[in-house]
């Protein structure tokens, strides 16, 4: 049994006014909470359904005005973007006050069964594949969390019957209580959001809370081949590895060019490394942790291959976007970290115009030299990372300050030749400049079809964006 919480008549603190935070305000509110939502922007900086709240009930406050009696709620929930040691927040623990992330507190309405996926890198592909594998065998599933639609806005759409799939962040996990998926899964863990954190260690740790309520019932899918994750496992639920690299005890594999799941001492073919349309190794690596999920979730074995084949991958994870006199051009906006951004060089073999930068999140960039060096004929640099990323990559590899993400287009379609790739890899947040790292990435595919379009589309395109 999953532990309730009563809403009607309670006093909940909704931090935040982003997808995240209007959801939990909409889910409290519809349930009978006298709900408060506050966000350090001005209204005129929030979008209209920030501010349709008030036409349910909620109480606002923006900017200055936003301040609020945070030891006198029931419960308070920060959106993801809210630091968790916050001043404000440490005193309203120290008040006793309930500090849920949004994952908690849906969880606790959530029906059905849950799997969760975290990591450092292939989240969102390792999450979608896992609900189109669900799909494909027929089972009724949802996918939900840092993926784009939060958790709490698909309680209502759960049953008994549903597995929901959600990624899940470190931000979302370090807020957690009782939070329990049925099945975990942990990708990788390397350095990022150290902005954020205070160390490596620290953020591994978030990550690991995705297992800290697990019970001997409950299953987790790591990655054997990584030490920092095997260092963070369960102490409670069994354990299922994938590796790409050795065979395992029990989980994922390689046996030859067979993907195969080994399970109370039987070797189970699933598919075949053919049968993986993803570039990339990395990928490789998604689809036995996507394939040990959904086997363990109770997809017969020969509905694997087709499965896979038929996934067509994921938005802005190196997404092929348009070929222009023999140029290919790929947008990889998701690669905001420096082991993405490797793991977007790798899957090329050399030719590569790729840009880099953004809002700088404590990274160190020395680990892409050798790639670049191998791989880069030219380095494009933008945003407010750009110095930083100079400096450390210093004379080792050919680079060039853009600025902007339509300098960077425009200056890598003109001295990129038939065979080369241009890539969007930037191993930075996107805040500087955009929205988030959809929005660059679609501004990047703009930009690239306004130049098939031709020399007036671009221009005004560049306008635009």
């Amino acid at each position: 049994m999953r532990p309730g919480i009563e809403l009607e008549g309670k006093r909940v603190l909704v931090v935040g006014l982003a997808r995240t935070g209007i959801a939990a305000a909409r889910f409290c509110a519809a349930r009978g909470a006298r709900v408060t939502a506050i966000d350090d922007r001005p209204k005129e900086q929030l979008g209209g359904a920030a501010l349709e709240l008030r036409e349910i009930g909620c109480a606002l406050a923006f900017g200055g005005d936003s301040r609020s009696d945070f030891s006198a709620q029931d419960l308070i929930v920060p959106s993801p973007g809210v630091p968790s040691n916050h001043p404000v927040l440490a005193a309203a623990r120290a008040a006793h006050v309930p500090v849920w992330s949004e994952i908690e507190l849906a969880w606790r309405f959530l029906r059905g069964r849950l799997i969760g996926v975290t990591g450092s890198n292939g989240k969102t592909t390792t999450t979608s594949l896992i609900g189109h594998i669900l799909a494909a065998a027929g089972k009724p599933v949802m996918v939900a969390g840092n993926i784009g639609t939060p958790l709490i806005a698909h309680v209502d759409e759960s049953s008994d019957k549903t597995i929901t799939v959600a990624e899940l962040s470190s931000f979302q996990l370090e807020l957690i209580e009782a939070f329990r998926p049925d099945i975990s899964v942990l990708l990788n863990l390397t350095p990022d959001h150290l902005d954020r954190h205070a160390s490596f260690e620290d953020y591994a740790r978030a990550k690991a809370r995705i297992f800290e309520n697990q019970t001997e019932h409950d299953l987790a899918v790591i990655n054997a081949d990584d030490p920092p994750s095997t260092q963070h496992g369960p102490s409670r639920a069994q354990i299922f590895w994938f590796s790409r690299a050795k065979r395992v005890t029990s989980g994922a594999c390689l046996q030859g060019e067979q993907i195969i799941f080994r399970h109370q001492g039987e070797d189970i073919p699933l598919l075949r490394r053919a049968d993986i349309g993803l570039r990339g190794e990395h990928n490789l690596e998604n689809v036995l942790a996507a394939a040990s999920a959904a086997f363990l979730a109770g997809v017969p074995a020969a509905d694997f291959a087709g499965a896979v084949r038929g996934f067509p991958g994921v938005e802005h994870r190196l997404e092929f976007v348009a070929e222009i006199s023999g140029v290919s051009f790929f947008n990889d906006s998701k690669a905001t970290n420096v082991d993405a951004t490797i793991k977007a060089l790798e899957a090329f073999s050399g030719g590569l115009f790729v840009i880099l930068g953004g809002k700088d999140k404590g990274s160190d960039y020395a680990p892409l030299i050798p790639l670049l060096r191998e791989r880069a004929k030219l380095v494009l640099l933008i945003g407010a990372a750009s110095e930083k990323i100079a400096a450390q990559l210093g004379s080792s590899v050919p680079s060039e300050r853009a600025g902007t993400l339509q300098r960077a287009v425009a200056l890598a379609h003109d001295r990129a030749r038939a065979g080369d790739t241009v890539l969007l890899a930037p191993a930075c947040a996107s805040f500087d400049q955009f929205e988030n790292y959809e929005h660059r990435g679609r501004v990047f595919k703009e930009l690239v079809r306004a130049i098939v379009e031709g020399p007036r589309a671009l221009h005004a395109r560049g306008r635009e964006v």
